[in-house]
């Protein structure tokens, strides 16, 4: 169980959260993943990693670093929502495997929580420089700024209590977290941070940057449209 903290000022030293870091054949980047999350937590935060069934050694390699490690079926929500039930402090931030947190991570949380807000999301920056890489990100920045309406890489980070007030990440296969931006916006506007998080460009460095933007879009508009996450999932992935 979540369990919020009824103080609504973080003072320093004091636990600000946990961040939950879901995971699934991770083992490649894990090290580096560990060791950049840990420096920055600075131990105001909890680090839970929560596995969703890895075959690659990522298990193993979780072992040498003071981080609460659980289990679940695979899938971000799922995972995600598993990692939060062992969660302690004020704060819950969702963060990927494949994204690098700002240095200053601790004081842009403690800004959030001197508002009144209840959740938010960064900035996002490619790990490659080429410039199509730095136009999807602007994309991505300049949409979720008009919309209020964020995607996983971005880091989501909300209030403990307000995470259970929605009950959680919906049980879906695909669009996670567009579905949850949508419960939470009705309730309160994000908190942009503009410092960006800095995530793998990997996606689209695979399939191609036209295609994969193409893509995603797709995605994104037949969901609202009404298409199952589950026939979703068979696109993407398929």
């Amino acid at each position: 169980m979540v369990v919020p903290s009824n103080n609504s000022h973080s003072m320093s030293g004091e636990i600000l959260g946990t961040i939950v870091v879901p995971v699934l054949n991770e083992s490649a980047g894990i090290d580096q993943c560990m060791q950049d999350l840990l420096a920055i937590a600075h131990n105001r935060w909890k680090v839970v990693v929560c596995d969703g069934g890895s075959q690659d050694g990522t298990l193993q390699r979780l072992a040498a670093y003071p981080v609460v490690v659980v289990s679940s079926g695979p899938g971000r929500a799922r995972q995600m929502n598993a990692g939060a039930e062992m969660a302690e402090g004020p704060l819950l931030v969702f963060v990927h495997a494949d994204t690098r947190l700002p240095a200053d991570f601790n004081l842009l949380m403690e800004a959030f929580l001197a508002t009144g807000l209840q959740w938010g999301r960064f900035d996002v920056q490619l790990d490659n420089p080429r410039w199509p890489y730095r136009m999807i990100a602007w994309f991505m920045n300049r949409r979720s700024a008009l919309t209020g309406v964020c995607t996983g890489d971005q880091t989501f980070f909300m209030r403990a209590a307000f995470f259970l007030r929605l009950q959680g990440f919906a049980q879906l296969p695909l669009m996670e977290d567009v579905e949850f931006s949508l419960r939470a916006r009705k309730l309160s506007v994000p908190f942009r941070v503009t410092q960006p998080v800095m995530t793998s460009a990997r996606r689209w460095s695979k399939h191609g940057v036209l295609k994969t933007m193409l893509l995603m879009w797709w995605l994104r508009l037949a969901y609202r449209l009404g298409v199952s996450p589950r026939r979703l999932h068979a696109w993407y992935y398929g």
